[in-house]
């Protein structure tokens, strides 16, 4: 076992969980290849402080369209919420909220690429991770692969779900961002002088970290199977138990009605014990002085499942197009899924090796 294999100094390994990829595709060569919506659980009451707007935006980062709403608004980039980032080559549906005590609703001049589909005052402010659910509708080209095979590795992914890997975005171009945290957190760098860089940076050192704890699961062939010491994670909860308190921990576990879970580092939080922990602190011990680093900038430990279930799949194969449709939870990735299926690549990017 071996923690700190890397991908030639990147982030982490994320070894698949049901064989090589079957062959290759095109994705994103149109923005409309890649369709994402926000599934809220929040409906805005139609009174309050706060406007919420649904937005429609096309080659546009979620950070920047904030930017822009603040300026139009004529208030602080602070007093703009909204529940997750969304990728930029893509049409995103999502939801920002504007904070604006005793003030009227801004007129919203759109530029090209952003689009108001509805807005809806309410009292509370649009904070991070407040939807439960995003919807994609994909569209890959150009692909290379046995149509059977295709359809017998969907319908598998379909019944037993994807390691619930981080995916690249995570990292930034050429894992910079893990790279640059990495060297800031272990003392040997410097720290990054803007906030979001800030965030950025700490996220992507502990999400390449549960990488790593999840590609060892994976080899071991117990990503989605129950370990001694395990802390167990019912299915759309954040909350955690130990399995060793629940009787029915394997035949819950082999429901889908939770899954194991592997660690994102920090100060505190709840610990596994057994196998599982030994399992953890094994790959994790190469990084021990980043860890600590994270606990002294204030970052909590948690917890994340290590199992993706990949809810409503659909497919259809029309000559060398494939059309996906599918749900996934919250913070977790579509390429992620792609990733079990085929090789893809991009107009801005190579062709992305298999780890």
């Amino acid at each position: 076992m071996n923690g700190a294999v890397l991908n030639n100094g990147g982030a982490p390994a994320r070894p698949p969980a049901h064989g090589a990829p079957l062959g290759r595709a095109l994705m994103r060569e149109q923005f409309a290849d890649f369709r994402v919506d926000e599934v809220m659980t929040v409906t805005p009451e139609g009174e309050g402080e706060h406007l919420w707007l649904e937005i429609e935006k096309t080659d546009w980062n979620t950070e920047d369209v904030a930017l822009w709403l603040a300026q139009q608004a004529g208030i602080h980039r602070l007093s703009v919420g909204y529940s997750g980032l969304k990728d930029r080559r893509a049409i995103t549906r999502q939801w920002f909220s504007l904070h604006l005590p005793g003030k009227p609703d801004p007129d919203l001049d759109c530029p090209p690429g952003v689009r108001l589909l509805q807005a809806r005052r309410h009292r509370r402010k649009l904070n991070r991770g407040t939807h439960r659910a995003n919807a994609f509708q994909l569209r890959l080209r150009q692909v290379q692969a046995d149509p059977a095979a295709l359809a017998e590795r969907l319908a598998l992914i379909a019944r037993l779900g994807v390691p619930n890997y981080f995916g690249e975005q995570r990292f930034g171009r050429d894992d910079s961002n893990w790279q640059r945290g990495l060297i800031w957190l272990s003392g040997e760098g410097e720290a990054p002088r803007k906030r979001t860089l800030r965030g950025l940076w700490l996220s992507a050192v502990r999400s390449g970290l549960f990488n790593a704890v999840l590609a060892e699961r994976v080899r071991g062939g117990c990503w989605d199977r129950l370990l001694d010491g395990d802390l167990l994670q019912p299915d759309g909860s954040r909350g955690l138990f130990a399995a060793a308190d629940e009787p029915d921990a394997e035949t819950r576990l082999s429901a889908g009605e939770v899954h194991p879970t592997g660690p994102l580092p920090g100060a505190g939080g709840m610990a596994s014990s057994g196998a599982c922990q030994i399992l953890e602190q094994t790959v994790l011990a190469p990084w021990v002085a980043v860890i600590e680093g994270l606990a002294g900038q204030g970052v909590d430990a948690a917890r994340r499942a290590t199992r993706l279930p990949v809810s409503g799949l659909d497919w259809d194969s029309r000559d060398d197009t494939l059309y996906l449709s599918f749900r996934l939870p919250a913070g977790a990735f579509a390429t992620t899924v792609l990733a079990e299926l085929l090789e893809t690549r991009g107009p801005e990017r190579r062709s992305r090796e298999r780890l």
